[in-house]
């Protein structure tokens, strides 16, 4: 049975900041990671989508948090062919995401950014999050190749948020791409009353990780406010469903990592707390004890991988529009 690790989508939401979750004395940017790493084993980092990770970042995160405890970085936005704005993009770049020469230097920025945390053993997955329109295709396939080549020896991880990836018909074909890249299938839940709501699968595609990510289940998905696609809290019964799923997947991988998205006031944490809690009563479940009780060893680190110059790279672009 692999370890079932249960932590939130980000720790310095603002919405989480000012919900008082964060005791006095332990509310500037230290005491919030401290906080949290000794309630939790494992932590997204969101801020990481909307500016590139950097260097000195990645290496105060490690030293904040004990042993054991590992981060979930989600690829910069440019990197999955989201819209990014201009005054994120480091040394003047472009916003431009079909120029060879601004991906490459994104790219050696963000791999530079998050190798602390893989010296530290601290770095549990990058998560590629792919937009809406990201679908199955050649362009699509292409697109996760050079990913996957870029990123050798990285722990990755893949959200689709089209249907279509995990509809019948597609959903084998779609399990083995990830699996011959080593990419970890992202399992979802959320509204299931939509037409762009995925199927809460739970594909095993490497038997190194599986990912489960609660958005919560309002019906704003898609169209409201941030606050109104994510302001939903989950009661046990709905997140009981989930612990046989979950069981399975810990059955058939190293790790599973159970992550809440519905980051609007102090939901996230509180699920979480609850989703730690059933677990903790299911004897079919196994959890891993706190990180500062029963630390890993971390893991040796692998040579940093240098993001790959492909040819291929104009239709890799082409995938995310």
């Amino acid at each position: 049975m692999g370890q079932i690790r249960v932590g939130t989508c980000s720790w310095t939401d603002r919405a989480l900041v000012g919900s008082g979750w964060y005791p006095p004395g332990r509310r500037d940017a230290e005491g919030r990671l401290r906080h949290y790493a000794e309630r939790f084993e494992v932590v997204e980092v969101d801020a990481s989508y909307y500016a590139l990770p950097s260097e000195r970042n990645s290496r105060l995160w490690a030293e904040r948090t004990p042993d054991g405890f590992v981060f979930d970085v989600k690829a910069f936005s440019l990197l999955t062919g989201h819209p990014t704005r201009q005054a994120v993009m480091p040394g003047g770049l472009p916003a431009e995401h079909r120029d060879p020469a601004v991906l490459d230097a994104v790219w050696d920025r963000f791999a530079a950014g998050v190798e602390p945390l893989r010296e530290a053993g601290r770095l549990g997955s990058v998560l590629f999050q792919f937009p809406p329109w990201f679908r199955p295709g050649q362009r699509a396939q292409t697109f996760l190749r050079e990913c996957a080549e870029r990123t050798a020896g990285w722990p990755l991880t893949v959200e689709f948020r089209h249907p279509s990836w995990w509809e019948p018909g597609q959903a084998e074909a779609t399990g083995a791409l990830l699996a011959g890249h080593g990419m970890a299938a992202v399992a979802v839940d959320m509204t299931q009353t939509l037409a762009s709501s995925v199927p809460p699968v739970t594909p095993v595609t490497t038997p190194r990780l599986s990912v489960v990510r609660f958005h919560g289940r309002s019906t704003a998905w898609g169209t409201g406010s941030k606050e109104d696609r994510f302001r939903y809290r989950y009661d046990e019964d709905e997140l009981a469903e989930w612990l046989p799923r979950v069981r399975r997947l810990a059955e058939r991988t190293e790790q599973v990592h159970v992550l809440f998205n519905n980051c609007c006031g102090d939901a996230a944490v509180r699920d979480a707390e609850t989703m730690a809690r059933l677990l903790e009563r299911d004897p079919a479940a196994v959890r891993l004890p706190r990180a500062r009780s029963a630390p890993d060893a971390p893991p040796t680190p692998g040579p940093r991988p240098t993001p790959a110059r492909s040819s291929s790279s104009s239709s890799s672009r082409r995938a995310a529009g």
